[in-house]
């Protein structure tokens, strides 16, 4: 493994400024969606075992490096001490005397939450001198931020210099998951890309070909696949200026093996809307004035049965407007099924990005995959094939220590 882990470090009773990532979905000061907040509690848990002195540090928000009451993290932390069972305290500042005061009144196992890092502009500019100012506060840093790799800031990439680094149990599990998805899979690999368009998903597709064996297209970027085929969309979402590029993409698939699956039968309808009446076609028998919105049964059915041989499932985005019901039902079959392998132990599932986890939810298998990442943008940027700041700085803090 080419990081230190949490657990490769001693960390009894020392300071461990710990990166979280804590910019949760919140409402009226309430939190909506806790789930970044209870997958803290493995490495928490580990932390508290040490007797170590806890130091949350994380962004909320676009406060665009000014202190604003707005996007404050203070409300967080009753919410962490009751989440994650911990005594937590808050400190008004990130750095200087305010953070240093509050850490001499920490005492082990117990925990303090700073304030937002992005009060300061530094923090953004990845300037050492703030990252300096942070590491000073501890004797350790602990990057459980997967969803804050894939930017180069003071507190994941800049503070690696300062400070023995590892990664957080959170942070290990969501590598090893990606990595045994796609750099290291259990083969064939099947990758399921839906959502509205080719153009934002351009580069994720172009490194998936070359690395799964299937690429199942859903949503308005099969239709553009589609419509580059010389298949009639009718009104249905396609980007038709992106044809060449979809002809690109299946020849680049062609050459690395990849074969493109796209819908064989569609959901079509006159007019949008909850409920609004609908019918099953064949994907070659859209008229011109019809809408596609799902994929059909028959396209579920071929699925289902490309399942049984596949070994690895990528999940980012839906089959169809499944915000809309019926419209749902295409992506909450293929879920079932893909979560059906998954707990009978056939196939390693990995879902995340974008709507995803929603359409999950939605499917009601959000707990039955192998691995749902919350990271949104850092889980496409790996899918991607990019480099991700924040976890070359893992890497590079290890062969420094080496």
């Amino acid at each position: 493994m080419p990081y230190q882990t949490l657990k490769n470090l001693d960390l009894t009773d020392k300071i461990v400024l710990l990166r979280a990532d804590l910019n949760v979905p919140a409402k009226d000061g309430n939190v909506t969606d806790f789930t970044r907040i209870d997958r803290l509690k493995d490495t928490i848990d580990y932390l508290k075992e040490q007797n170590a002195k806890i130091v949350l540090m994380s962004h909320y928000g676009r406060p665009k490096g000014v202190a604003n009451p707005e996007f404050s993290l203070a409300f967080l932390a009753p919410v962490i001490a009751e989440r994650l069972n911990i005594k937590v305290s808050f400190a008004k500042d990130c750095i200087g005397d305010v953070a240093k005061n509050a850490i001499d009144d920490l005492t082990g196992g117990k925990a303090l939450l700073l304030e937002n890092l992005r009060f300061h502009a530094e923090e953004e500019a990845n300037e050492p001198a703030f990252a300096k100012k942070l590491a000073s506060l501890g004797d350790v840093f602990v990057n459980d931020a997967f969803s804050a790799a894939h930017r180069a800031h003071a507190s994941t990439e800049g503070i690696t210099h300062y400070l023995p680094t590892a990664a957080g149990l959170l942070m290990e599990a969501e590598l090893n998951a990606l990595s045994n998805a796609l750099e290291a899979p259990k083969k064939p690999v099947m990758a399921i890309v839906g959502g509205a368009k080719i153009s934002t998903k351009l580069a994720l597709l172009n490194n998936l070909v070359k690395k799964v064996d299937m690429l199942v297209l859903g949503g308005g970027m099969a239709n553009t696949f589609l419509f580059a085929d010389g298949v009639e969309v009718g009104k249905s979402l396609c980007e038709k200026d992106m044809a060449s590029e979809a002809r690109e993409i299946s020849k680049t698939a062609q050459a690395h093996g990849c074969k493109i699956i796209l819908p064989t039968d569609r959901i079509v309808i006159e007019e949008f809307g909850e409920n609004a009446p609908f019918e099953i076609m064949d994907v070659k028998s859209l008229p011109a004035d019809r809408e596609a919105i799902d994929i059909g049964p028959a396209t579920v059915e071929m699925l289902e049965s490309l399942l049984e041989s596949t070994k690895t499932v990528l999940w980012n985005g839906p089959m169809g407007v499944f915000e809309v019901k019926p419209f749902d039902k295409g992506t909450n079959e293929l879920a079932q099924a893909v979560a059906k392998k998954t707990q009978s132990g056939q196939i390693i599932s990995v879902a995340g990005g974008g709507d995803t986890v929603s359409a999950l939810e939605n499917a009601g298998v959000i707990n039955d995959f192998t691995y749902i990442s919350t990271a949104g943008g850092a889980f496409l940027e790996w899918l991607e094939g990019k480099t991700l700041p924040g976890v070359a700085a893992l890497e590079e803090a290890y062969q420094r220590a080496a």
